[in-house]
């Protein structure tokens, strides 16, 4: 009977380390949350790529829980303008930091 209720602590023990070791912190994202933040980040590079007005190839995009970074250097301000209307309207972006600069 001991043998079965150290086991049951041993799988609740191993069960309770899995469930931490994916929850997230204020510096590091959760399982749940990289998959979000992939997603994001993949849909608003494919707006900007069909945006004929953008160069893709300038734009650098990256996010952390929700929160896209645009960066790069590109041609005018209007691109930069676009660029970022572009991704506040993608779903699921809680807001956006631009660090895109002029050529």
């Amino acid at each position: 009977m001991k043998i079965v209720q150290r086991m049951m602590v041993m799988i609740f023990a191993a069960s309770l380390m899995i469930i931490t070791g994916c929850a997230s912190t204020s510096t590091k994202e959760g399982t749940g949350e990289y998959v979000d933040d992939t997603v994001i980040t993949t849909k608003v590079k494919a707006e900007i790529f069909n945006e004929p007005s953008l160069k893709s190839m300038e734009i650098n995009v990256e996010t952390f829980k929700g929160v896209v970074q645009l960066s790069g250097f590109v041609t005018s301000n209007a691109n930069i303008d676009k660029a970022v209307s572009i991704a506040r309207n993608v779903k699921g972006v809680h807001s956006v930091k631009n660090d895109m600069r002029l050529k």
